[in-house]
């Protein structure tokens, strides 16, 4: 059974929208502003080369559809051939390869994508399909980059829940320029 492991990059007050600055958002590509290191980068490549499926929603895939097809490199090539599957009501027959479009309820074609997959099922970006995915309670892992930057406003990760959802610190570090890492997982019972 496959994990569902979601990984984003987040200012220090919960904004997560267009860090590599290709949405239009006042502050894009705001990670850029700050050194996350050679530790950094290296716990996002480590990160990549462990994942076993892509899971994203609509926007967030058509971000990366666009950009990592003509890339190059180890991530590129990982980001290029892994399967990637896109909760859309809108898109039909995605172009880039490996790529499915989950059709349906969201919280039973995630829960189904677990049980099909051996491994990580990551997911970057896709605010929305994110809450939806802590609202069902499918998220094994949270991994959280957090930038030393207050934006004041932007697209927030979190949203609200219909209950309160526990999560247990499981690993911290800083990286960089006051880059933090933060793992977190659902408590064991």
């Amino acid at each position: 059974m496959g994990r569902i492991v979601v990984t984003e990059f987040v200012s220090l007050d919960g904004v997560m929208e267009d860090p590599g600055g290709a949405e239009d958002f006042k502050y894009g590509g705001w990670t850029f502003e700050i050194d996350r290191g050679d530790e950094g980068n290296k716990f996002k490549l480590d990160e990549t080369m462990e994942t076993e499926a892509l899971l994203l929603g609509r926007v967030t895939y058509q971000g990366f559809a666009e950009a990592w097809p003509s890339r190059e490199g180890e991530f590129a090539d990982k980001f290029n051939s892994m399967p990637k599957y896109v909760v859309s009501s809108t898109l039909d027959s995605p172009e880039w390869s490996n790529s499915t479009v989950l059709e349906g309820d969201v919280a039973q074609a995630a829960s189904k994508l677990k049980e099909d997959t051996k491994g990580d099922i990551v997911v970057h970006g896709s605010a929305q399909l994110v809450q939806t995915l802590l609202e069902h309670d499918l998220v094994d892992e949270v991994r959280l980059m957090v930038f030393p930057v207050l934006l004041g406003s932007g697209k927030r990760l979190f949203g609200d829940t219909s209950d309160k959802k526990p999560l247990r610190l499981v690993e911290a570090k800083t990286v960089g320029d006051g880059v933090t890492i933060l793992i977190y997982r659902p408590p064991t019972e």
